[in-house]
């Protein structure tokens, strides 16, 4: 076997037991909450040795920070929300109703993802001033992307021109939150089919100007 093969198949191992451990500590922590999940209990989840987390990732808190990082994304891809295929195509829709539908099934499918973590992590930073401090205070990246799609949709044919950029952007927001979600999906029992044209025709009814308006 060639070094590169050699060099391929252990970073693709290493890379399948990040995988392992991360989805271990996300079913241990969204069970059992951070505090009360240590690392050995997720080493056995995912089947290593504990001094395997603690040479992959340090410690819990930088566990919990990668696994939240993961979840957003949706891989372990360094690229940013912003520069991700499926916002920046619906930013680059033709109208402002095309890109809220597109936008609303991308952040749709971040949200399932990241909502069971969000309460996990709200936990965790409320109990743990160093897992608060492992994210920025000065800025919520949340809003950050959510007011880069409203001042895209503002330039959009068919937005409506009497909503500013920042109550549009307040409306993505708070409609597109993982609390309302997990409201509407987990504790009322609706589909991801009835949230996604809910919250689109929500949007849409607010951020749009009716069919044939100027």
């Amino acid at each position: 076997m060639s070094d590169v093969k050699r060099t391929n198949k252990r970073a693709q191992k290493a890379k399948e037991t990040r995988q392992r451990i991360l989805a271990a500590a996300l079913e241990q922590f969204v069970r059992d909450g951070y505090g009360a999940t240590n690392l050995q209990d997720v080493a056995d989840k995912a089947g290593v040795a504990v001094q395997t987390i603690y040479f992959v990732f340090g410690n819990k808190r930088t566990l919990l920070k990668e696994l939240v990082d993961v979840t957003i994304a949706g891989d372990d891809e360094p690229v940013a929300t912003m520069e991700r295929p499926w916002y920046t195509a619906a930013l680059a829709a033709d109208t402002a109703q095309d890109m809220l539908r597109a936008y609303v099934a991308g952040t749709t499918s971040v949200l399932e993802r990241v909502a069971p973590i969000g309460r996990v992590l709200e936990a965790a930073a409320a109990s743990d001033p160093e897992v608060a401090a492992l994210w920025p205070h000065d800025v919520d990246p949340r809003y950050v992307v959510q007011q880069g799609a409203a001042k895209a949709l503002a330039a959009k044919p068919g937005a409506r021109a009497e909503v500013s950029v920042e109550e549009a952007s307040d409306l993505l927001y708070g409609l597109l939150s993982p609390d309302l979600y997990l409201l509407f999906v987990r504790e009322r029992g609706w589909t991801r089919e009835h949230w996604e044209q809910w919250v689109g025709d929500t949007l849409c009814a607010q951020l749009c100007s009716m069919r044939g308006d100027s």
